[in-house]
């Protein structure tokens, strides 16, 4: 008899046995796909089934060693978000629910080296044309930049911009 006739073979009926990962492996498993916060990576975690106090020791040991880290999660969350055209408000909002601290909120805030304004400016321009012909086209815009997460002052400035004072 051939290996795969007496089972001892590899054929379409024999699985590898699967060994559990332990909460570390799971964390990091979570963190080489992407940043995560401490709060989400320990939510996603016991959500999972993973007991809670083996899920933050692995947490707690991971952010020692570098691998989980809330201000470079912060940092990048506020650069990412600002590529994709969401200003401040929204952003620092999205920050809370991510269970940092006001401290931690503002150093990444501060972190950002681009403009406010220009970057509304940008996003109204390619989403609504070169410029804003009347009233209507400037309430649009002013409200699309609003539910984004831009401040007044930043909103003003994109919707009353005028590519000719440059």
């Amino acid at each position: 008899m051939h290996d795969e006739e007496q089972g001892g073979g590899r054929g379409p009926g024999r699985r590898r046995a699967v060994r559990e990962q332990t909460p570390t492996q799971r964390a990091l498993g979570l963190l080489t796909r992407r940043e995560h916060s401490r709060k989400e990576l320990t939510r996603k975690l016991t959500s999972r089934g993973l007991e809670t106090g083996e899920v933050v020791a692995a947490v707690d040991r991971l952010a020692e060693l570098g691998w989980q880290d809330d201000t470079r999660f912060a940092e990048n969350l506020v650069r990412s978000r600002a590529a994709t055209g969401y200003g401040p408000i929204r952003i620092r909002a999205e920050l809370g629910t991510h269970g940092l601290d006001r401290e931690a909120i503002a150093r990444a805030m501060d972190s950002f080296e681009g403009d406010w304004s220009g970057n509304a400016r940008d996003l109204v321009q390619r989403r609504f044309g070169a410029t804003l012909n009347d009233l209507a086209a400037r309430r649009k815009a002013a409200d699309f930049l609003l539910r984004r997460g831009f401040d007044s002052t930043s909103v003003r400035s994109a919707t009353r911009f005028d590519p000719d004072d440059e």
